[in-house]
């Protein structure tokens, strides 16, 4: 696929490295040399310097011929703009855009072939402020992942001594939970996957991926550790886009209280948060968190726009008390270094938002990709389509598809639709040896390596007397 990707920041860049490596073709286009020159030094791309919404600088970097465009830059204007002349002068087929500002989002007729010509928007603030939401509602789990509308919930746990099913086999499973449904997709020891069976033993440490109903998430939780207690007091550092979105979303239900150092930002916030508790000041400064009794709260959030400050200050306040932290890290490698040490939970926004996108660039009829581990894995809710005759998949029981080595079908979700055609129920279905996949069903596949992501896409793809 030939793809342009507009703005190399940390969303364009992210883009890029996770598409080259899917033998894809990559223009780049950034107003900074200096960006370009970097990421040309570490992937192989094409590069174009110059301003997004010039027709000459999308034309020089391939719109004839393209087949997608992701307008990712830092300013919604100069998205929109570069989506609709995309259509309009090179009929580009389809484009997305990075929309930061919810008054766009909000009129989506804007955003039609008549005028913006955009056909699918994101907003990587709201993707991250949500993620963190189930993060909160969910404190024992590291990932927190939705498939199919919410019927299916993916999470990721460390599994800690003292756990019902920590040092015995997954078999065991079924005795423990005899009414719920549930698959374990993939455990990871000292960072390695294991591809789990029935006499696998989990064991202290495991990072332990389940898959099952989402009305279920808690029960299975409670198998791998101990329940820790609900969330109540929530201190976020830093007001910026995501820091108010979370705030404005959760002060209803939890004491909130948020942090800011620039003085016109803490008024703007005091205005538009009605429960929330603005403070000014540093959240690296020890006598305002330990006067703000950092020592009883059981969240403590740092999401300014400093990724060392963020790590200071989650580790001080972990330090200080705070029963749980996370932090708003870019850097990868930051990430892997800090995540499990004073800081429980290390997100990437980058890596978050990711699977948005992906889910429009994969081949098949993909609704969702989540990134898992921080980019090293992948979960991918893809749409049977076809019969026995022209799909590898579709009327083939799970023990005949030639699933890749370090793949699982971890679930299925069906719809049961009356003698009126209408959807009544969405059966979530944990597959065995002999499920058969129909037509249409979802079905959610775990990827322990990016690498095998297309191998999959290819398996679920029709034959071509079908098209």
């Amino acid at each position: 696929m030939k793809i342009i990707i507009l703005g190399a920041g940390q969303v364009g860049a992210s883009v890029a490295e996770n598409l080259v490596s899917e033998a894809n073709d990559i223009t780049l286009v950034d107003t900074s040399e200096e960006y370009l020159a970097a990421l040309r030094e570490r992937l192989e791309i094409r590069t174009v310097c110059g301003n997004a919404a010039s027709p000459r600088v999308l034309r020089e970097a391939g719109a004839d011929d393209a087949d997608l465009l992701i307008a990712v830059t830092q300013s919604d204007q100069t998205n929109l703009c570069a989506c609709r002349i995309a259509k309009a002068l090179y009929n580009l087929p389809t484009r997305i855009a990075r929309l930061r500002s919810t008054d766009y989002v909000d009129h989506p007729e804007l955003l039609d072939d008549d005028n913006f010509a955009v056909d699918f928007s994101i907003c990587p603030e709201q993707v991250v402020t949500d993620y963190i939401k189930r993060l909160i509602a969910f404190p024992e789990a590291l990932q927190v992942l939705e498939f199919a509308d919410g019927v299916v919930s993916l999470i990721c746990v460390r599994a800690f001594e003292g756990g019902p099913l920590v040092g015995h086999p997954l078999k065991a499973l079924r005795f423990h939970l005899p009414n719920v449904e549930v698959r374990i997709a993939a455990i990871y020891r000292n960072g390695e996957p294991i591809m789990p069976e029935g006499d696998t033993i989990i064991l202290p440490g495991d990072e332990v991926f389940c898959l099952a109903a989402t009305v279920h998430i808690r029960q299975v939780m409670g198998e791998l550790r101990r329940s820790d207690k609900p969330m109540r007091r929530i201190m976020i550092a830093g007001g910026g886009n995501i820091g108010f979105r979370l705030a404005q979303s959760i002060e209803n239900n939890y004491h909130v209280k948020i942090l800011e150092l620039n003085r016109g930002r803490a008024d703007m916030l005091a205005s538009q948060l009605s429960n929330a508790l603005v403070l000014r000041g540093d959240s690296t400064d020890e006598k305002l968190l330990e006067g703000e009794g950092i020592d009883e709260t059981d969240l403590f959030v740092a999401l300014t726009n400093d990724e060392e400050d963020n790590i200071m200050s989650a580790s001080l306040a972990k330090r200080m008390g705070a029963r749980r932290t996370l932090a708003l890290i870019n850097r990868k490698s930051y990430v892997d270094l800090v995540q499990g040490g004073p800081i429980d939970i290390a997100i990437s926004p980058a890596h978050t938002s990711i699977g948005t996108l992906l889910a429009h660039v994969r081949r098949g009829d993909v609704v969702a990709v989540h990134s898992l581990r921080r980019g090293a894995a992948e979960a991918l809710e893809i749409i049977a389509h076809g019969n026995r005759k022209d799909s590898k998949v579709v009327g083939r029981a799970i023990e005949e598809i030639a699933l890749p080595r370090g793949t699982g079908i971890g679930a299925i979700v069906r719809d049961e639709k009356n003698e009126e055609g209408r959807v009544v129920r969405r059966a979530v279905i944990m597959p065995h040896h002999d499920t058969v996949i129909e037509e249409d069903d979802h079905v959610i596949v775990f990827c322990t390596s990016k690498k095998l992501v297309q191998k999959v896409e290819k398996l679920f793809q029709v034959g071509f007397h079908f098209l």
